[in-house]
């Protein structure tokens, strides 16, 4: 499995989609799932910017995983976003139920993403939940990489500012990379 992390707007649907065209991966967008199989009352809190709880979002990981063909490598678009749920996963990896190639952690800047977010035209993507969204990465989000760092699992950063081509680039290399240490 490779886990794109980053901020909405930082390219994990654009690179998850490229992973999956170029490579025949699995891609798992969190973002999508969500949408699609959320309450109203989940729908409402993500409009406002506001992520889920741990639980919400690890059953419907679970059940997307699930249905994958886990011979296949994964692409894994916007989860773990908490410490929580990362120790989900590191349990999962630990319990020999799923494997972890490596994090790509795609990094943009506030004002890029805003841009980025505002230009696409979605209905939860207005200035106020944008940035909310970017704190709550900041404060929350973040610290999952260290702590996945320190369980053993490859980070990779990557620049996301980047046209999406040389995104891409660097992160088939980082996966190549992570790949060789195995």
């Amino acid at each position: 499995m490779i886990i794109l992390a980053g901020v909405a707007g930082s390219g994990k649907s654009v690179q998850g989609r490229l992973l999956t065209n170029n490579y025949g991966y699995i891609w798992v967008s969190t973002g999508e799932m969500l949408r699609k199989f959320s309450s109203d009352k989940q729908k409402a809190q993500m409009l406002k910017g506001v992520l889920l709880r741990d639980k919400e979002m690890i059953k419907v990981i679970e059940k997307a995983i699930s249905q994958m063909d886990l011979s296949k490598q994964l692409v894994l678009d916007g989860f773990p976003r908490t410490i929580a749920q990362s120790d989900w996963l590191l349990d999962q990896v630990k319990k020999g139920e799923l494997t972890v190639t490596a994090v790509i952690n795609l990094k943009a800047s506030e004002k890029a993403v805003l841009n980025r977010l505002l230009q696409r035209g979605r209905a939860d993507d207005s200035a106020e939940a944008i940035k909310q969204r970017f704190n709550e990465y900041r404060k929350i989000t973040l610290p999952i990489l260290d702590h996945l760092k320190k369980a053993g699992i490859d980070v990779y950063d990557v620049d996301a500012e980047q046209d999406p081509g040389h995104v891409h680039s660097a992160i088939v290399q980082a996966i190549h990379n992570a790949k060789s240490k195995s």
